[in-house]
């Protein structure tokens, strides 16, 4: 009789726990300007080598190499890493405000600022993201968004444009392009899918684009909007934000070891790029690119943003039981706001008086914003929406049994 060796089930463990060094040697890093650039109508199948090189732009020196560096005005490099600093300063604040119990809860980018930032800035008036919650960079980034609107939605004030009704940092601008966060994971991708599809139903310009966490991928919802994406080239750019971290969940369990998020795009038929997250420069171009694609009916593209989750999870999550405390410290792909700034310093376009400037200037902008918000109320003092506008936005015109339950409330 044939002895058999007893299975095993494996459970991936991260290369890093509290007390011992995170190993990042499991990261695959490729030399900054190394990988190559395909036309943007390349076929899907030719962007395989893509999805597992990182795209880098932004070298040790701070010089921009390689194909993929973009020709882009020195002024919206200034522009950004302002808005990546704002955007830093706008978390940190708020986290200290959740703390002071004026706002129930916060989730930071902390680490992640470029993403967004430079995603950003390669997207047109009308187009459509479908964000998780940590990409408040994409609304922080514009001049039409007053930071004060953001703070009292956050605190559920008065004034809180959403009237109390979605959690904070759950934020929703649709003249900004921003579609209505959502706590359900992985919805927002295929809700992003199905709106490029209409889209291009009605022979509209605009394009979608969504955000995904690396955790949320391993969600039904995600697989079936690549499969909807592919058949239907729909254009919409599909962004995998891999942080290492879904809340204390190595990346791993989601399906990162010994592969990459970006081969599941490849896997589908669709282009797929992995690129360095904490490269601006990096960012813009893929997302030109993308978008590029998009715009001239090439279908879908997935992009795999590396980068690293440097704070906690959320208000609620204490990283230091699952993690070693200078995980991003020791992250090999850097600070990306430190990375634009000695890139721009560079190129003589920055200099570190002028980012301490830009500093000083940045937060003052962002107290007044407070002030403001916090004079409509906060959670402390109750000053929230009234009961009354539950009854509202439900339809057009109120109709009258919520008329009647209304009166029975008493508001």
């Amino acid at each position: 009789m044939t002895s058999h060796t007893a299975l095993r089930l494996h459970v991936p463990e991260p290369t890093g726990r509290p007390g011992c060094k995170t190993d990042f040697s499991y990261l695959s890093v490729s030399p900054a300007g190394a990988v190559r650039r395909p036309p943007p109508d390349s076929p899907a199948f030719d962007t395989a080598d893509l999805a597992n090189s990182l795209v880098r732009v932004l070298d040790d020196e701070g010089r921009a190499v390689g194909p993929w560096a973009p020709a882009i005005h020195p002024e919206r490099l200034r522009r950004g890493l302002r808005a990546m600093v704002k955007t830093r300063i706008f978390d940190a604040r708020m986290l200290v405000a959740q703390r002071q119990k004026k706002l129930s809860f916060y989730m930071q980018c902390l680490g992640e600022e470029a993403i967004a930032v430079a995603h950003a800035q390669a997207l047109q008036e009308g187009d459509m993201c479908f964000p998780t919650y940590r990409q408040q960079g994409l609304l922080l980034s514009r001049d039409d968004v007053p930071m004060s609107e953001l703070i009292c939605q956050l605190m559920s004030n008065e004034r809180d444009p959403l009237k109390g009704r979605q959690l904070p940092v759950m934020y929703s601008y649709k003249r900004a392009g921003f579609f209505s966060i959502s706590g359900n994971l992985a919805t927002q991708v295929i809700q992003a899918v199905g709106w490029a599809m209409a889209s291009a139903i009605k022979g509209d310009t605009k394009i979608a684009s969504a955000w995904i966490g690396d955790g949320a991928t391993a969600e039904s919802d995600f697989h079936t909007a690549l499969t909807f994406a592919h058949v239907y080239r729909a254009p919409v750019i599909l962004n995998v934000v891999n942080n290492q971290w879904a809340i204390s969940t190595f990346q791993a369990i989601a399906g990162g070891e010994g592969t990459t998020f970006a081969q599941r795009g490849v896997g589908c038929g669709i282009a797929s790029l992995r690129v360095d997250g904490n490269d601006f420069l990096a960012i813009y171009a893929a997302s030109q690119w993308a978008a590029q694609r998009a715009r001239a009916n090439n279908g879908p593209t997935l992009i795999e943003w590396v980068t690293y989750r440097a704070g906690p999870h959320s208000t609620s999550d204490d990283p230091s039981k699952y993690r070693p405390a200078d995980d991003w410290q020791r992250f090999p792909l850097g600070d990306p706001i430190e990375r634009l700034k000695q890139h721009l310093i560079a190129i003589g376009e920055w200099s570190e008086e002028r980012h301490a400037q830009a500093q000083k200037e940045l937060e003052a902008e962002v107290i007044a914003a407070q002030k403001e918000a916090e004079s409509h109320g906060t959670l402390l003092d109750g000053r929230v929406p009234s009961a009354a506008t539950m009854f509202d936005d439900v339809y057009k015109d109120m109709p009258e049994h919520l008329r009647r339950q209304r009166q029975q409330l008493g508001v």
